[in-house]
């Protein structure tokens, strides 16, 4: 029976929910990228099954920032899902911060361990440095979700070169999640 993956794609293409901008770019247009490329990876693996919170472009998910989370959760528990990934771009007011990290509701925990995994296959596809995992118990997406679930943040889209990477190769961190994944589920 093939696993069942939901992919998030952190945000919205516009409000509510829109995501950060830096280096003349949007964390919702990279994401979406990224999203796309991964779902295409699973499934062409044939163990698992995908489903995308944001199929198209231009999707928008729920009407507020609370209703836009409460959607993606309850989709992904809804369709059954074995595990859930949320995508994101990190920001902050210092453009040196580089890096992918991620985030678990606990520790230990199987979302814990699967991002350690999703962590070091950034790494390794894209040489940016493993911030590491943290626990992060205020987060939605993280708290809600009745499958194991890993907040990713890729690279900071207000340092220059992480937002260059992840904007020109997101076939590399879609790569990078995709080993992590196989690593830890196969």
């Amino acid at each position: 029976m093939a696993i069942k993956i939901y992919i998030d794609q952190g945000h919205n293409p516009q409000n509510p929910n829109a995501g950060a901008e830096g280096n003349g770019l949007r964390e919702q247009d990279i994401v979406f990228d990224v999203g796309i490329e991964l779902a295409e990876l699973l499934r062409q693996n044939g163990n698992y099954e995908v489903r995308l919170s944001r199929p198209t472009a231009d999707t928008v998910i729920g009407t507020t920032n609370t209703t836009s989370l409460r959607q993606r959760v309850a989709d992904a528990n809804a369709w059954g899902a074995d595990y859930f990934i949320s995508i994101h771009t990190n920001a902050s007011s210092n453009p040196q911060a580089t890096g992918s990290e991620a985030f678990a509701f606990s520790s230990p925990s199987a979302a814990f361990s699967l991002g350690e995994d999703i962590l070091e296959g950034l790494n390794a596809t894209t040489g940016l440095r493993n911030r590491g995992m943290k626990v992060r118990t205020g987060l939605y997406v993280l708290r809600k979700t009745a499958m194991p679930a890993v907040l990713v943040e890729l690279g900071f889209i207000t340092n220059p070169d992480d937002a260059s990477l992840m904007n020109t190769r997101p076939d590399l961190f879609a790569q990078g999640i995709y080993q992590g994944i196989i690593e830890y589920t196969l």
